[in-house]
């Protein structure tokens, strides 16, 4: 059992990472490697990737922190 949480943990932490990662910001940071969707797709293309980059981070982290309670809960 605690297999499969620590799995998830490290699954659910490169997502977590990966999605903050690829959010555009004020400044460009790694965000400007999705930032030619602005140019080719318009701005409703460029609301829908940041839309779904948040909602897989939300999601990323919800299980993140449910598999660590349940690691400290089982040990």
């Amino acid at each position: 059992m605690v297999k499969l949480f620590s799995a998830l943990i490290l699954i659910s932490g490169i997502v977590l990472i990966v999605s903050v990662l690829f959010q555009e910001s004020k400044s460009e940071g790694l965000g400007a490697i999705t930032g030619g969707a602005e140019g080719r797709f318009g701005m409703s293309r460029a609301r829908t990737l940041e839309n779904m980059l948040a909602k897989i981070t939300t999601i990323a982290a919800i299980i993140f922190m449910i598999s660590a309670l349940a690691i400290a809960a089982v040990q």
